[in-house]
């Protein structure tokens, strides 16, 4: 049985965290959330530098506040808080981070839809976070992540442009995570998509 009593964030706290918000926002993020996790946790067990439990589990939560709803980019401060709460702040910065390759809270795709304060706060916490690889890993697992499967990045960013439209930033957000995934190759040594499994059938679906 899970013990709730204290806070240490392992496998298993995650995956009941993620069903618990499942219950409030039963919608197709969680699908994209394990997804993504497993994404992270196959390119961490080929780094040497990065722990695949850490990296599935920030996978795992990174969306967590959706819990809150159907939102925009009110779900990132939602998740921020709610890891801060149980004082998983690494977890915290990815759920924000994830969504800010280019650090400036101008290249956002999403609506504002949250109070001038929290606003506020998140412009100032990624002009100065400290990004290290588990945020980059997640931010580009997000783009090979559908609710279905692994996908090639160009796919990705089309179903995101698709339902969100595009933005004056949004080729330099898509470069950038071209750079990452560069960056992780080089660190590998093999194609990211030769690790991902399927991930060429989502050319035909």
């Amino acid at each position: 049985m899970l013990d709730l009593s204290n806070n240490i964030l392992n496998i298993e706290r995650a995956e009941y965290e993620l069903n618990k918000a499942y219950k409030s926002n039963p919608t197709a993020w969680v699908e994209h959330s394990k997804y993504v996790a497993k994404a992270c946790k196959i390119i961490a067990e080929k780094c040497e530098d990065l722990d695949e439990e850490k990296a599935y589990i920030y996978g795992l939560l990174h969306d967590i506040g959706r819990y809150a709803g159907i939102t925009s980019e009110k779900h990132l401060i939602d998740g921020y808080k709610y890891c801060i709460n149980y004082g998983w702040e690494k977890l915290a910065q990815i759920c924000i981070s994830h969504a800010f390759m280019i650090q400036d809270i101008e290249t956002a795709i999403g609506e504002f839809d949250m109070s001038e304060e929290d606003y506020n706060f998140m412009k100032e916490f990624i002009k100065s976070a400290k990004y290290d690889d588990y945020d980059l890993l997640v931010q580009l697992c997000d783009s090979l992540a559908m609710t279905n499967g692994f996908c090639i990045l160009e796919k990705r960013f089309i179903d995101v442009a698709i339902r969100y439209g595009t933005f004056k930033h949004s080729s330099l957000r898509w470069k950038k995570i071209f750079d990452i995934k560069k960056y992780f190759e080089n660190k590998i040594g093999i194609s990211i998509y030769k690790l991902l499994p399927n991930i060429t059938e989502s050319i035909f679906y």
